[in-house]
């Protein structure tokens, strides 16, 4: 995301609780005109990105939903957003620990009849069994499915950088990118005759978030 710094003039204005003209011109910038920005409506808060949130088919690796947030907000906070019923979208759920893993989070997949398959995590005085260090390991061969995802993004489409400012923008090209990774991935699944492919989606389809 391109780097946006304000001037002393255009600081002074945001925290006046105002923000300059949407048309208007810039205190910093005589002589030029720009639209108001997301920084400024947001008092001069930096958020550092934007973050991609998606839930995957285990089996065809297509992106089956997704959600975009600034960086500030946690991973477990959109999980909801992302989790599709146990009918449509299976009721194993693969996760990370350390995003998703806590007591209300664990009850919460059960009121909705899903199936926590979420690593378990290592405190501190209270490291993991050896039994939970290889439930955690044969997780993560059906978990990093989701790494080759963000993997082909950043290495077959071009990276994952976006060149823009503001949640509204940030929003679209990410939901272009993941639509552009569906239809590259769909086009492999057809070629390499993966399934007759008669729906978006796997015969069993499982969530790894």
């Amino acid at each position: 995301m391109p780097i946006h710094r304000n001037g002393c003039k255009s600081n002074a204005i945001i925290k006046a609780d105002t923000v300059p003209n949407r048309l208007g011109q810039d205190p910093d910038q005589t002589g030029a005109t720009r639209l108001r920005c997301p920084l400024d409506e947001e008092k001069g808060q930096n958020y550092y990105g934007y973050k991609n949130h998606i839930n995957i088919d285990k089996v065809t690796k297509l992106i089956t939903a997704a959600a975009c947030t600034v960086a500030s907000i946690h991973d477990s906070q959109v999980l909801a957003a992302v989790l599709r019923d146990e009918v449509t979208g299976g009721k194993e759920v693969w996760a990370d620990s350390c995003a998703y893993r806590s007591c209300e989070q664990e009850q919460s997949l059960k009121g909705s009849r899903h199936e926590g398959q979420i690593h378990e995590r290592a405190y501190r005085n209270k490291p993991l069994t050896e039994a939970q260090a290889l439930s955690n390991t044969e997780k993560s061969h059906v978990r990093a499915r989701v790494e080759h995802v963000f993997g082909a993004m950043e290495n077959d489409m071009g990276g994952i950088f976006l060149r823009s400012i503001g949640a509204a923008r940030a929003k679209v090209g990410v939901s272009l990118m993941n639509l552009t990774y569906n239809l590259k991935r769909i086009e492999t699944l057809i070629r390499l005759k993966v399934f007759g492919f008669d729906r978006i989606g796997a015969p069993v389809a499982q969530a790894i978030a």
